[in-house]
């Protein structure tokens, strides 16, 4: 397996995987109470992509590892 072949099996199990943590820990803004005029009531009051995309970052090397190893 090559360095790039790596890097892009690491960048879909990324992508998948942020999919499964986006909805961690969102709470929207009719569930707190807080709704802004003129706004959803759904939308997240505070969204933490930053924790998000360390996470994401963190859980993919279990999977990507499993992953390349079977490839390789």
């Amino acid at each position: 397996m090559t360095l790039f072949t790596a890097f892009i099996l690491y960048f879909l199990v990324w992508w998948v995987v942020l999919f499964a943590v986006l909805p961690l820990g969102v709470r929207g803004q009719a569930e707190n109470n807080n709704v802004v005029e003129g706004s959803e009531p759904g939308a997240p009051v505070r969204s933490r992509m930053k924790d998000k995309v360390i996470l994401t970052s963190l859980i993919t090397i279990i999977p990507w590892a499993i992953l390349a190893s079977i490839f390789h």
